[in-house]
């Protein structure tokens, strides 16, 4: 097993867990996973999407928090959970996708409420996301607002609820939808936004980020969030041009350097155990 070799080779090609007692090692993404949980593709509120990539696996922790808020989801006005990625069997780098989901701590949902039958194996892999979006955001001047006819309170009721939860650290949502989660909190219980942040991408699904649990000494959570909930100067910036439109046209003759892949050495050791460990 040589160090100099991406990381995301050997996670990607192991299909079940380490079996070694459950354990986050390492930060968000740079770590694994031990003792990973599986979450059921099928539950009585929610269904796992995309099964072929094999990532409905997270610390026992992480599955007990999805079946926790997909119990509740039907009295916010939710049918069920449609649940993206989670980790890989031993968490790591994955073959594709993020950058992080590589201790079992990360989950994404999808912004698309579970229909009222059990989809197919082949639905799951081919049902198209519903962006929230009202229009592009890399042209000047873009309406950087939610569509009104896919956006609803639900979809703020959920987030909310699982923003409450004191097992979340941070959920990541566009910065449009954070505008309108801002605008939706009317009342003076403004305290969950500051757990919701504003990031690239996830207009079709929220990214839920729990805290590291207390039986995983070795794993690093972030920073706590700025104080604020995070509705005033800086949720400006990122509805402004700036942060989305070139402020010059990319030389079309430049090459594009890609990022070299993590190298297993730069994950903690245990992660070698969790690799070895039948």
């Amino acid at each position: 097993m040589s160090g100099d070799q991406a990381a995301k080779d050997y996670f990607g090609a192991v299909d079940r867990p380490a079996n070694l007692q459950a354990r986050a090692i390492g930060s968000y993404a740079r770590g694994c996973l031990a003792g990973g949980a599986a979450l059921p593709v099928d539950g009585a509120t929610w269904q796992v999407m995309r099964l072929s990539r094999n990532r409905n696996w997270g610390h026992p922790e992480l599955i007990r928090f999805l079946e926790d808020l997909a119990k509740e989801a039907p009295s916010l006005g939710w049918r069920g959970l449609l649940v993206g990625d989670l980790s890989q069997p031993r968490g790591g780098p994955m073959t594709f996708g993020h950058s992080s989901h590589q201790v079992g701590l990360d989950a994404d949902i999808w912004l698309r409420e579970m229909p009222d039958r059990r989809l197919s194996e082949q639905e799951r892999e081919t049902l198209d996301f519903l962006s929230m979006l009202k229009g592009p955001l890399d042209v000047k001047g873009a309406d950087r607002r939610v569509d009104p006819n896919k956006w609803t309170d639900t979809h703020a009721r959920l987030i909310k609820r699982a923003a409450q939860d004191k097992r979340v650290a941070r959920i990541f949502v566009n910065p449009v939808i954070k505008k309108a989660l801002c605008d939706f909190e009317t009342s003076n219980d403004r305290g969950w936004l500051r757990t919701v942040r504003p990031w690239w991408g996830h207009h079709y699904h929220f990214h839920i980020r729990l805290s590291c649990p207390k039986d995983s000494p070795g794993c690093k959570d972030q920073a706590r969030p700025p104080p604020g909930d995070g509705c005033g100067e800086d949720l400006a910036y990122w509805l402004s041009d700036e942060p989305w439109v070139p402020k010059e046209p990319r030389d079309p003759n430049k090459p594009v350097v890609k990022k070299r892949p993590l190298a297993l050495s730069a994950l903690p050791q245990d992660c070698r155990t969790v690799l070895t460990t039948d």
